[in-house]
């Protein structure tokens, strides 16, 4: 059977089996007309804005149809989408009207970002384009030429809205994250209100399913509001929309499900006007419920406004194309007019859409009229596209003394317990700026310390609503995600902590991210951003309960692939590393931070001062575990004959216990013993800001002898990352090589080659190369290895649980 064919233009849904009565949820408030003038202006922008957004796709001359169209006044490659453009046009237009007649702070997030031709024109006509790109965007004939004839080429603007598009704080490259970011920016930010156009398309995706949902952790007293708009055009790229398929009924049932009152706008006779009015009906909701949360009679479970705007796809452009419904179907989902720059037909086709705005009667000069300019706020910074918010909204945070729980040297602490204590100070004197999206693990996690003196935000359970909590726990790695990083997009800083298998489900979505602010640094225009904090922990190696499914550590290659002056990697290898770097991360600023560590309690290694100067060199020898002389002083700093690596708390570990066991086993084998918590300081000089430089590396590694490194992640991440270093050959990593179940935890260290017996199993062969005693005696030795990691692994199969190996510090007993 052939593919479905579209028989008439914007299809209406099958109806439902729903009653009738189900209607009465939806709101009908009675149409009020605009005046006259007001509509007038609305149908200018409109207009001018719809010409543009096409001409972008289409035109590289004759931009203001001068002359009559001809195929060499058509670009070569055309590229963009215009189905969606209409839509969002109509909605700005108003939007810069509410803001006008409200004097409201306002945002604009797109969700189908491949709907930049409509942003950017709409851009260029309130003069934001030329405020931040003065010379290039100008509202004149020169600068409109620009913005059409550079859209979607090199040196121009691309297809799909991003940093460098004034008013944006999403790119919508992959669709299902506005909702979630929308809400991000609001919280905290009582004045500000987001409107965000959800896509009937986007509105499909899991991430968007999920954020329909962050009304409820919205508190209207101290944070400010979103009016999602779905906009149900029914078609995606080739084939009807879900949302597009479903009738009010179906709609209002959902949605009001959800915890919102549905107002639905699809009066395309006197669109204006109906959606005029959604929109001051929703303003007006917003404000009551925010009047009644901040005059301390907070409505509990408020229904708060949402619209569904249904337009037809493409509205506005070619009904018919050679026997294909353009108008209302998917063929006007991104060029409707695919050979206008090679066939006659579609040309002339070209030439009546783009005649029908006549855009001579708008733009004067190229200039627009006031009549398009008249519903336009009157002061510039309230525009759309200019609202500081938007672009330079850096606050930063209060420090706090991380020294101040500092944890002594010698004791066994829990990484994530010493944090939240320290990270409940953090909350304290930083009331409004600062939050932790989490996806309830906060327990689990041993993090519960934040919650010493700050609540949960969860507007719908009594327990925790209304009461200002900074903590935000939600069962959507994506919602955490997209709060944090509309949260931070609007000059806050915010924490993400997660068990470490599962942070993959994000990885998209901070790639995404990643590259929106790499674009933001380079745009001159835009402000410092605090840095976005990923606390993994519950890592693989303690998974000794759930097992294999919670086994995965492959986030820190997703981090490791970004751009290199963002991505910043730690694995701190004790508590007081674990608080430096916290620290520092917090005050950090346009980087992707992740840190990685142990919720058990491990060993303290270092004091304070010590951890805070092994952090800023991101390595260091530690003499204490390394081969010392005859007179108590560290021999491996000058001639070791291997060189142990650790990278990782578990695994460092490991490599402690190895260098004691090797000083008991074979006291001839000289070891150095080092630790690496910064991982970028590994890769060449030249690859990254905080590489060593080649001196350092052979200063730390040394030149030639053989390096282990035992390391907390895949290996192969860590071998690339040692790509390009001087005689890689003496180099081994060990690290997770995908071999777990539910077991003991140091039987996870085995089945994965990175417990003490491997580490000195590989440091007796490696030393060997060059110490004769070694190599007089390797046979005996690795056989007393293998011996005792037999021994060990019929404990832990005949008693279900480990037992001591080797002490640490005062007698405390390490990972059995």
């Amino acid at each position: 059977m052939a593919g479905e064919q579209i028989t008439e233009p914007n299809p209406p849904p099958l109806p439902s089996h729903l009653p009738d009565s189900v209607l009465d949820l939806a709101v009908r408030a009675e149409k009020k007309p605009l005046p006259d003038n007001v509509r007038e202006s609305l149908q200018s922008f409109q207009r001018a804005a719809c010409y543009i957004a096409a001409a972008m796709i289409f035109l590289r001359d004759n931009v203001l149809l001068e002359s009559e169209l001809r195929l060499n006044h058509v670009k070569p490659r055309l590229l963009g989408h215009w189905g969606t453009c209409p839509g969002l046009i109509i909605v700005w237009s108003h939007l810069n009207l509410l803001i006008r007649d409200h004097d409201l702070n306002m945002i604009y997030v797109v969700g189908p970002g491949h709907g930049a031709p409509a942003a950017l024109a709409a851009l260029w006509l309130e003069g934001s384009l030329e405020k931040f790109h003065p010379g290039e965007y100008d509202r004149n004939s020169a600068g409109l030429k620009n913005l059409i004839t550079r859209f979607s080429v090199p040196g121009g603007f691309p297809s799909h809205i991003n940093a460098e598009t004034p008013g944006s704080i999403h790119e919508g490259g992959e669709l299902g994250y506005a909702l979630a970011v929308s809400f991000g920016a609001v919280m905290d930010n009582p004045d500000l209100i987001v409107t965000c156009v959800v896509g009937d398309g986007e509105a499909e995706t899991g991430p968007t399913a999920t954020a329909w949902h962050a009304i409820k952790y919205l508190d209207p007293k101290e944070s400010g509001a979103v009016i999602p708009i779905l906009h149900a055009n029914g078609f995606k790229i080739s084939e009807r929309t879900i949302f597009g398929c479903m009738d009010d009924k179906e709609i209002v049932c959902l949605f009001s499900g959800y915890g919102y009152q549905v107002r639905i706008v699809d009066d395309l006779g006197h669109i204006n006007d109906d959606l005029h009015d959604a929109l001051e009906w929703a303003l007006a909701e917003v404000k009551k419920i925010q009047q009644a949360a901040r005059s301390g009679n907070p409505i509990a479970k408020p229904r708060w406004p949402m619209l569904v705007l249904r337009t037809p796809k493409g509205w506005g452009g070619p009904k018919k194309v050679e026997g294909k419904i353009i108008e209302g179907s998917f063929h006007s989902h991104q060029v409707p007019l695919a050979k206008a720059n090679s066939d006659e037909t579609q040309l002339a086709a070209l030439r009546d859409w783009l005649s029908s705005y006549h855009i001579s009667e708008l733009l004067k000069d190229g200039k627009p009229t006031e009549k398009v300019l008249d519903i336009l706020p009157k002061t510039d910074e309230k525009k759309l596209g200019q609202l500081k918010t938007t672009y330079d909204p850096y606050l930063g945070l209060k420090a706090v003394d991380w020294k101040d729980f500092a944890v002594e040297k010698g004791t066994d602490q829990s990484c994530m317990q010493v944090t939240g204590s320290f990270l409940d100070k953090v909350f304290q004197e930083n009331p409004k700026t600062i939050r932790l999206f989490s996806p309830d693990e906060l327990e689990s996690n041993k993090l519960n310390a934040i919650l010493d003196h700050t609540q949960r935000n969860f507007q719908w359970d009594q327990y925790s609503r209304a009461n200002g909590g900074r903590v935000i726990e939600v069962l959507s790695e994506h919602d955490c995600q997209g709060f944090m990083q509309g949260y931070t997009l609007t000059g806050r800083t915010a924490l993400f902590p997660s068990y470490e298998a599962f942070l993959g489900i994000v990885h998209t979505m901070m790639v995404q991210y990643s590259k929106f602010v790499k674009i933001a640094h380079d745009v001159k225009w835009r402000g410092d951003l605090a840095s976005i904090n990923y606390i993994e922990t519950s890592t693989w190696a303690r998974q000794e309960h759930n097992g294999f499914s919670h086994q995965n550590p492959s986030f820190i290659g997703a981090v490791l692939n970004v751009k290199a002056h963002a991505a910043r990697v730690y694995l701190p290898p004790d508590a007081n590393c674990f608080l430096s770097t916290i620290h520092h991360c917090l005050k950090s600023k346009n980087y992707t931070n992740l840190v990685v560590g142990s919720k058990q309690p491990t060993a303290v290694y270092l004091s304070a001062e010590e951890a805070e100067e092994h952090c800023r060199l991101g390595a260091t020898i530690w003499h204490f575990a390394s081969t010392k002389d005859d007179g108590g002083a560290a021999s491996s700093t000058l001639d070791p004959d291997v060189v142990l690596v650790g990278i990782g708390v578990e695994v460092t570990f490991e490599v402690v216990k190895a260098a004691e066991l090797l000083r008991t086993m074979c006291p001839a084998l000289r070891v150095r013993v080092i630790n690496v918590t910064d991982l970028m300081i590994l890769v060449e000089e030249w690859k990254h800001p905080h590489a060593l430089s080649k001196q350092q590396f052979a200063e730390l590694f040394t030149a030639d002898r053989p390096v282990l490194f035992n390391y907390h992640g895949y290996p192969t991440e860590l071998q690339g990352l040692l790509f390009g270093r001087e005689k890689l050959s003496r180099m081994t990593v060990e690290g997770y090589i995908e071999e777990g179940s539910t077991t003991t935890p140091f039987n996870m260290m085995l089945v994965n080659r990175v417990s003490r017996f491997n580490v000195a199993e590989g440091a007796l062969e490696a030393g060997a190369q060059r110490n004769g005693e070694v190599k007089k005696n390797l046979d005996s030795l690795i056989k007393q290895l293998q011996e005792r990691v037999q021994s060990v692994r019929d404990y832990i199969k005949d008693n279900g649980k480990g037992k001591s190996i080797l002490v640490w510090g005062a007698g405390a007993e390490r990972l059995t």
